[in-house]
C-alpha cells in the first residue's frame, strides 16, 4: 500500500513538473517576443507596407493577403469538409472503399504541409505545365464580360494559395466534423425518423444543430492553423516582400466602397503574415529583430481572436442544445 502511494505521489510530481516546465518555456518565449517588440508595435506598423528599412517596415500587405487567403480557403474548405463528413457519417455504407477513405483521411491530416505545397505548385501554379508556363505565357479565361480574367495556369496568385491551403486543412475539417456528428446521440436520429421526418430533414434540423459547436470549433482551429502556415505559401511562390495589397484594397473603407475590386483580389499576387515574419527573421543583423517580434505579436493576436470566436460559438450554440 505504501509503495502504491509512493508511486502515485511520484507520478503526480512528475506530471506537475512537466506542466510547469512547459509553462515556463512558453512564458520565457512570449516574454522575449514582447520585450523585443516594445517601441516597434504601433498603429503605423499595422498601417504600413513592408520596406527595406526596419524603421518603415509594416505588416499591412501581409494582413490583407492573409485576409483574402483565409477567406477563400474557408469558402472552399468549410462546405466541402462538412459535406464530406455528413456523407461519410450519415449516408455512406460500411464497405471497404469507405473504410479506406476514412483511414486515409486520418493519414492526410498528419502529412507535412510542405508536401501540400509541392502539390499546389504542380497542380495549381503550373497545372502540370499542360497549358504553358505561368505569367506572360498563361492563357486568359474571361468571365462576366471581362470583369474576371483567370490566368491558366494560375501562377503565384491568391487563388492558388487558397486552393493549396484548402488541401492542408480539409482533412482536419472533415475529421473534426465527423467527430462532432458522431457525438450526437443516435436516439435523436431514431426519434426524428419515427415521427416521419426524412433523413435529410433529420440531418438538417436535428443532427447538424446538435453538432454545430464541435463543427465550428474544429473549423476555426483548422483555419487558425492555415493562418500560421508558411511552407506551402513559399513553395507556390508567394511574395516575401510586397508593397501592395491584393486588388489595391488596403482598408475596410475600400472594401465596402469599391466592391468591384473584390473579384480581382483572388487573381492578384500576395504575401501573408507568416511569410513576412520569416523574411524579417532571416535578415542578417539585429535591425529587423524588433520588426519580426512585432509581426509575431500581431499574428498571435489574430490567432487568439479566432480561438476566442471558436469558444464563443461553442458556448452560444451549446446553450441551444436540449436533449
Amino acid at each position: 500500500m505504501r509503495q502504491r502511494l509512493l508511486f502515485s505521489r511520484v507520478f503526480a510530481l512528475l506530471c506537475r513538473l512537466a506542466t510547469y516546465s512547459a509553462l515556463a518555456v512558453l512564458v520565457i518565449l512570449l516574454s522575449s517576443v514582447f520585450v523585443n517588440c516594445v517601441g516597434r508595435l504601433d498603429f503605423d506598423f499595422i498601417r504600413s507596407v513592408n520596406s527595406v528599412s526596419p524603421e518603415k517596415a509594416g505588416m499591412l500587405a501581409g494582413l490583407w493577403g492573409s485576409f483574402w487567403l483565409i477567406s477563400l480557403t474557408g469558402l472552399m474548405a468549410i462546405p466541402i469538409g462538412v459535406g464530406s463528413a455528413v456523407y461519410l457519417e450519415e449516408y455512406s455504407s460500411d464497405n471497404f472503399i469507405n473504410r479506406v477513405i476514412k483511414v486515409n483521411l486520418s493519414n492526410l491530416a498528419g502529412v507535412p504541409s510542405i508536401v501540400y505545397g509541392m502539390l499546389g505548385l504542380t497542380v495549381f501554379v503550373r497545372m502540370f505545365d499542360a497549358y504553358g508556363g505561368p505569367g506572360q505565357n498563361a492563357k486568359i479565361i474571361s468571365l462576366l464580360n471581362g470583369l474576371i480574367r483567370i490566368p491558366i495556369p494560375l501562377g503565384d496568385k491568391v487563388l492558388a494559395g487558397a486552393l493549396t491551403m484548402t488541401l492542408v486543412i480539409l482533412p482536419i475539417v472533415i475529421i473534426a466534423s465527423q467527430e462532432a456528428l458522431r457525438a450526437v446521440p443516435s436516439s435523436i436520429r431514431v426519434a426524428s425518423l419515427a415521427l416521419g421526418a426524412t433523413r435529410w430533414q433529420t440531418i438538417r434540423h436535428q443532427v447538424l444543430p446538435a453538432a454545430l459547436p464541435g463543427i465550428a470549433t474544429g473549423v476555426i482551429l483548422a483555419i487558425s492553423r492555415a493562418i500560421g502556415e508558411t511552407a506551402p505559401l513559399i513553395m507556390i511562390g508567394a511574395l516575401t516582400v510586397s508593397r501592395f495589397c491584393p486588388a489595391g484594397i488596403d482598408s475596410p473603407v475600400k472594401l465596402i466602397t469599391q466592391p468591384h475590386r473584390i473579384l480581382q483580389a483572388p487573381l492578384d499576387q500576395f504575401t501573408a503574415m507568416p511569410i513576412e515574419i520569416f523574411h524579417w527573421a532571416k535578415q542578417p543583423g539585429d535591425d529587423f529583430r524588433p520588426v519580426a517580434a512585432a509581426g509575431i505579436v500581431v499574428l498571435l493576436m489574430v490567432l487568439l481572436l479566432f480561438n476566442g470566436v471558436a469558444v464563443w460559438i461553442r458556448h452560444r450554440a451549446g446553450k441551444k442544445i436540449k436533449w
